[in-house]
């Protein structure tokens, strides 16, 4: 009895499972998605406008022309590019009540003045369109690599009508976002057209400060030389002047990413409340503080590279030999500096530490590894041990340039060395942190941020949910 109970209930489910759902059109895209909902148990019927020419097409689903697929299901996505919509209304009397799942995705950002979903519930007034899976792509979907496009984004103004489709989405193995009403459409179609959106400022940022720093570096290491001793120090191009430019590139970088919360900071203290929005390029430069920190790792790897190579170069190996031979023949050798020997391995351990909590830093910035912290954890890593990676970068330029700083030989067409104008926005970003940190302006601070204010008038802003945090 318990055996037939048992199989009665595994019946029911998989009957209830044999849901039939439509898909318009036999492309790339909607055969991927078909088989993949036969593979979920779904009972898959194609609309094409060549029922015997498909032959392409996974084996289990049903072919049948636009009409008669569509009386089969009340579900229908929509797999056909927005410029073949027209058919639709020819069929707006079986199409009424139905859910159309738009899948279509534009060329270009803002091609039409309206979204595609939206285009296709005018032409069919009476159907609940609903906007999801133009996030994912037909190869993810037959390769099955859906890591790291596991989320669909949905809207709709039929509350039930985006039910169905996010179960569907879910029963899929992939995660369902919703996002609103059908007016996010515009939105959610944009989306996949934009090329790393948040890494546009930073790869600017990082290019000018590259270019700016390596022709900083050949005036003064190979022009100058060439010009005043006609030494030919070209080769310089290859791995010094490079091993110039990732280091103080990565400083830099390392610093800017911290800046705009000191800017923040100030700003809240001057304004004396949290409830007032921050500038635009403040907001949008602290949304890519990571992809700076990021880049800035990756030049921070280049230099440790470069550096390892160092001792292998043709000219440091040549220089080496022809100083030992120097000292060989005059019977002389370099008396021993304990400072100097402090200060060479002091540079090189803060060097290796500083590294070391940069690469700590990339790693939990990971989605991967900072999903398994909480907030309070990942703020003590991105904030307490940045700034401790940003003092032991500086301190390591620092000692690496030692009494050089003060050297006015050290001095290129009045020009400092490229590590001393790298210096300038740590320290300054440094000092400013350390008054922050101040007891008095720390508790001021404080305040502010939990909800105090100077001057009660923003209150009303606090209510309509302007904040800048």
């Amino acid at each position: 009895m318990e055996k037939t109970t048992d199989v009665l209930l595994l019946t029911m489910n998989s009957s209830e499972k044999q849901e039939t759902v439509c898909i318009f059109g036999t492309g790339d895209f909607g055969q991927s998605l078909g088989l993949e909902m036969l593979q979920c148990g779904y009972s898959i019927v194609f609309g094409s406008r060549n029922p015997q020419m498909s032959s392409l097409l996974p084996n289990g689903a049903e072919v049948l022309s636009y009409s008669e697929a569509a009386q089969k299901s009340d579900i229908i996505i929509i797999a056909i590019h927005r410029e073949h919509y027209d058919f639709l209304t020819e069929l707006t009397e079986v199409l009424n009540g139905k859910i159309l799942v738009d899948i279509s995705n534009n060329l270009k950002i803002k091609q039409y003045p309206q979204s595609n979903a939206e285009y296709l519930a005018q032409l069919v007034p009476g159907a609940h369109v609903v906007k999801a899976f133009n996030t994912i792509s037909a190869w993810a979907l037959q390769s099955r690599a859906l890591d790291a496009s596991r989320q669909v984004f949905v809207c709709g103004n039929d509350s039930k009508a985006k039910q169905r489709v996010m179960d569907i989405v879910r029963s899929l193995g992939l995660t369902p976002l919703d996002k609103g009403s059908l007016m996010a459409a515009n939105e959610i179609e944009n989306y996949p057209l934009q090329l790393f959106p948040m890494w546009k400022f930073p790869f600017y940022l990082s290019a000018v400060l590259c270019v700016f720093f390596f022709f900083y570096c050949v005036i003064r290491e190979v022009i100058y030389p060439y010009v005043y001793e006609k030494k030919d120090r070209t080769f310089y191009l290859a791995i010094s002047i490079p091993n110039r430019v990732f280091p103080v590139a990565a400083l830099t970088l390392l610093a800017l990413v911290y800046l705009p919360g000191v800017i923040a900071a100030i700003l809240q203290l001057y304004r004396g409340t949290k409830y007032r929005r921050f500038p635009d390029w403040l907001d949008h430069w602290m949304l890519c503080r990571k992809q700076l920190g990021l880049i800035a790792l990756g030049f921070a790897f280049l230099h440790v590279l470069y550096t390892l190579v160092i001792p292998i170069r043709y000219y440091v190996r040549w220089t080496w030999t022809n100083r030992t031979i120097a000292q060989a023949i005059a019977k002389k050798e370099s008396p021993f500096s304990t400072s100097t020997a402090w200060l060479s391995d002091s540079y090189i351990a803060m060097g290796m530490l500083g590294f070391f909590l940069f690469v700590l830093l990339g790693i939990t910035s990971l989605p991967s590894v900072s999903n398994t912290v909480n907030w309070r954890e990942f703020r003590f890593v991105q904030s307490k041990l940045g700034y401790l990676t940003l003092i032991l970068c500086t301190a390591h330029t620092l000692v690496y340039g030692g009494k050089r700083f003060l050297s006015p030989s050290s001095l290129v067409w009045y020009l400092p060395s490229a590590y001393v104008i790298a210096l300038i926005i740590p320290c300054t970003v440094l000092v400013i942190k350390f008054i922050l940190i101040l007891p008095c302006i720390d508790k001021t601070l404080t305040r502010i941020r939990e909800g105090w204010e100077r001057n009660p008038k923003f209150s009303e802003s606090a209510l309509n949910g302007k904040t800048d945090i």
